[in-house]
């Protein structure tokens, strides 16, 4: 089983809004998911993000991939030094 940090959109339409999730890699996008670590939220100026920084950290040490969209978010908030 292959595990993703992956995007999952909420929101209507032209209004996107993400949740940052922990899901099985073979799931649909919106499907169901592990855990929920976050948000972001790109309609806003500048872009809200929130991310459980422990929890993100340790589904990444236990092998967790997360996908680039999420890298760079993961990044950008400083979960991530790379």
């Amino acid at each position: 089983m292959s595990v993703r940090i992956r995007l999952k959109r909420l929101g209507a339409k032209k209004a996107p809004f993400y949740r940052i999730v922990v899901a099985d890699s073979r799931t649909a996008r919106n499907g169901k998911s592990i855990a929920e670590i976050g948000y972001f939220n790109p309609t806003t100026e500048p872009a809200d993000i929130k991310v459980d920084a422990e929890a993100a950290a340790k589904w990444i040490a236990n092998g967790a991939q997360p996908s680039d969209t999420v890298r760079a978010i993961l990044k950008k908030a400083g979960v991530i030094k790379d």
